[in-house]
């Protein structure tokens, strides 16, 4: 109707739902990745965790810039080339980066080719960018590099300006990355420090309507939780089932304690703790090719829809 306003829609696509390697992983053939490459039924192929988030359907922010951003964009309409707007352009306008992981930040090195764009970080994993020289390959008068300060909201920036989306980074318990761990302080976390692992509260500015984005958690602890009681909707992370699944299986010698996630299961996984907060809508993401959960046709994953949660998958599309 002529003159009619329309309510803004914030939408949300991920782009992808697994844990670094994806599923199937490149060198693994665990009984998950096996199947997918099998074609096992209730088994379905996912690249590594990302999300892109839009104000107006025409400019998107990333939510971390994954390995394998290169086959997403290309799964992704949304995120192509425009028709109309010149040679070379590109409606990512921005990325917000959780953490300073090779599957948050290698796709950053598919978004070279002198296109702006602005990359947002903690202080800490804006200094992991300026200490890698191959990070230069985004030129830092095109791509503009922004340090978040926690627990400050920001509207988000592209080349042209404001685009509709603010984001509020808050710390949560993690650890540094595992390629930058020192040995030297196992007793302390390995070097972790504040800022190593953030989650994200996504709001469209117009309307205040918002979503978390906890990619990454070691535990759920007080401020967290407080922070997360009643939200509307919440993607956390999913990695493993069990903490010691890696082991049980053979493909790591590490429980999921000790490269910092939590497990869905048991008396401390998430599904119990998350049990009285009161969220609305709970999605599991970043997800460990090892996870039984996985399987459609599994006991795991029917315990974790019984629960409330749901399982996130590539292309999976919500708006709000």
């Amino acid at each position: 109707m002529s003159g009619s306003h329309q309510t803004p829609i914030m939408l949300i696509k991920v782009l992808g739902s697994a844990a670094g390697g994806g599923l199937p992983q490149w060198n693994c053939n665990g009984r998950n990745s096996a199947g997918v490459r099998n074609g096992v039924a209730g088994l379905k192929a996912r690249t590594q965790a990302s999300v892109a988030v839009s104000a107006n359907g025409r400019d998107w922010v990333l939510l971390n810039a994954s390995p394998d951003l290169r086959q997403q964009i290309n799964e992704t309409p949304e995120l192509q080339p425009a028709a109309d707007k010149g040679p070379r352009n590109s409606p990512i306008k921005a990325v917000v980066l959780t953490n300073g992981d090779v599957d948050a930040i290698a796709g950053l090195l598919t978004l070279r080719e002198a296109q702006a764009f602005t990359v947002y970080g903690s202080s800490r994993v804006l200094d992991v960018l300026a200490a890698n020289s191959i990070f230069d390959v985004l030129d830092a008068s095109i791509v503009a590099r922004k340090p978040m300060a926690l627990g400050e909201p920001f509207a988000v920036e592209g080349p042209e300006g404001p685009v509709g989306i603010e984001v509020e980074p808050f710390p949560v318990p993690g650890k540094v990355a595992l390629y930058l761990e020192d040995a030297a302080k196992a007793g302390e976390g390995f070097g972790t420090q504040e800022g190593d692992t953030l989650g994200l509260k996504v709001t469209e500015s117009g309307t205040g309507r918002h979503f978390y984005y906890v990619p990454n958690c070691a535990k759920l602890d007080g401020a967290t939780s407080a922070r997360l009681k009643g939200a509307p909707l919440l993607f956390f992370d999913g990695t493993l089932y069990t903490n010691d699944e890696m082991i049980v299986q053979g493909l790591m010698n590490k429980t999921g304690e000790r490269i910092g996630h939590m497990n869905m299961s048991g008396a401390n996984g998430t599904i119990a703790t998350f049990g009285d907060l009161g969220v609305k809508r709970k999605i599991f993401i970043h997800i460990n090719n090892s996870n039984p959960a996985l399987r459609e046709d599994s006991p795991e994953r029917e315990a974790v829809e019984a629960s409330g949660w749901e399982v996130a998958y590539d292309g999976m599309t919500i708006r709000i």
